[in-house]
C-alpha cells in the first residue's frame, strides 16, 4: 500500500484542476496542518511542451505497487510514473469516460476495475496490457436481478478481499449493486431521497478498511442540508453518518487511519481515525472553477483546486 502523502499529493496534482502555466516560473504552494501539510509539485505531469497530456479529467486516480499512478480523463486512462511521465496509455472507445477507477492485486497480476458513466457499465481490465477481462452492463444486471432497469450512470465502484464488486449507480437510481467476483449479481441497495438511510447522489465509494469487518464508505454528495459520507455494511445494512457538513464530496481514499475526501468547493478534506477533520487542503474563491474539472489550462493557477 503506498503512503497516505503520495494519494494526497496525486490527487492535488491529478483529480483537481491544480498547476501553473509556467512550470519553471511556478514556486510550490504549501497547504494543510501539521502532520497533513503538503507541497504543490508544479510541472508534475505536463508533457515536453508544457502542455496538459490528460485534458479534461471527471475521473479518478490510483497507484500501483510500483508506484505509477493511473488517472482516469474523458480520453481514456494515463499512467504516469511517480516522477510525471507517462509510461502507457489506455486510450479511444474501450477506456473512456470511467468517473472511478480502483487497482487490486489477484495472484500477482493488477487489475484496474473502473466505473464507466456515460458508458453505462462497470469494467475490469489488466493494468499492464489493458486487455478486458469483465463487464457489468444494465443488461445482465435486468437479466439476473429481475429488476425492470434500462439504463445507469456509475459513478463509483470498489472491491472487498473476497473479489466482490460494488457498483454505485450514483447518477440515475441512486443503487448500489453487488457483485461476485465473476460478475454475478448478488444484491443490490439504496434510493433516491435526503432521508438518514437514502442517498442523494452516491457519487463516491471505497473499502473503509479501517473497521473489522470492513465497510463502504459512501460520499452522499448532494445529500441536505450539506454533503456527507455514510457507512454500510457489505450486506446494505445503514450503519450510520461518518461526517456531515462537507459541502460536495465526489470521492474517498483510506490510507492507514487516515481518510481523503476531495470535494466541489475546490478543496481536499483530511480525517483521522475518529472521523475528525485534521486538515484541509486547497481553496478556490471561485466556486464556479472549483466545481469544474474542465477548466483551460491557461486559466489554472498554482494551489487552486
Amino acid at each position: 500500500m503506498k503512503s497516505f502523502s503520495m494519494c494526497i499529493a496525486v490527487t492535488i496534482l491529478l483529480n483537481l484542476s491544480a498547476s501553473m502555466t509556467a512550470a519553471e516560473k511556478t514556486a510550490p504552494v504549501r497547504m494543510g496542518s501539521g502532520a497533513m501539510t503538503f507541497d504543490t509539485v508544479p510541472g508534475w505531469g505536463l508533457g515536453a511542451d508544457g502542455k496538459s497530456v490528460l485534458g479534461p479529467t471527471h475521473g479518478g486516480v490510483t497507484i500501483d505497487k510500483a508506484g505509477n499512478i493511473y488517472t482516469s480523463a474523458n480520453k481514456g486512462v494515463v499512467v504516469f510514473s511517480p516522477d510525471g511521465k507517462v509510461v502507457r496509455e489506455f486510450l479511444g472507445k474501450a477506456y473512456s469516460d470511467m468517473h472511478d477507477i480502483e487497482i487490486r492485486d489477484e495472484d500477482g497480476t493488477e487489475y484496474i476495475y473502473g466505473a464507466r458513466n456515460t458508458n453505462a457499465e462497470g469494467i475490469k481490465f489488466n493494468a499492464k496490457d489493458g486487455k478486458i477481462v469483465l463487464k457489468l452492463t444494465v443488461a445482465g444486471i435486468a437479466e439476473q436481478s429481475g429488476l425492470k432497469i434500462r439504463r445507469m450512470n456509475p459513478t463509483a465502484i470498489t472491491v472487498t478481499p473476497n473479489g466482490d464488486i460494488f457498483l454505485a449507480d450514483g447518477y440515475y437510481s441512486n443503487r448500489i449493486f453487488r457483485f461476485d467476483k465473476t460478475g454475478k449479481y448478488l444484491a443490490h441497495f439504496g434510493k433516491k431521497g435526503n432521508g438518514m438511510d437514502q442517498f442523494n447522489t452516491a457519487h463516491g465509494m471505497t473499502l473503509d478498511t479501517r473497521y473489522d469487518p470492513p465497510r463502504l464508505l459512501v460520499c452522499d454528495r448532494n445529500h441536505r442540508p450539506k454533503g456527507r459520507l455514510v457507512h454500510y455494511s457489505l450486506e446494505g445494512k445503514f450503519l450510520g453518518e461518518v461526517v456531515t457538513g462537507l459541502g460536495m464530496p465526489t470521492s474517498v481514499s483510506v490510507q492507514g487511519d487516515f481518510v481523503s475526501v476531495p470535494d466541489l468547493h475546490g478543496r481536499v478534506v483530511v480525517l483521522d481515525k475518529t472521523n475528525t477533520i485534521i486538515a484541509v487542503l486547497g481553496h478556490n474563491p471561485d466556486r464556479r472553477k472549483g466545481a469544474s474539472f474542465g477548466i483551460k489550462q491557461e486559466s489554472w493557477v498554482e494551489g487552486h483546486f
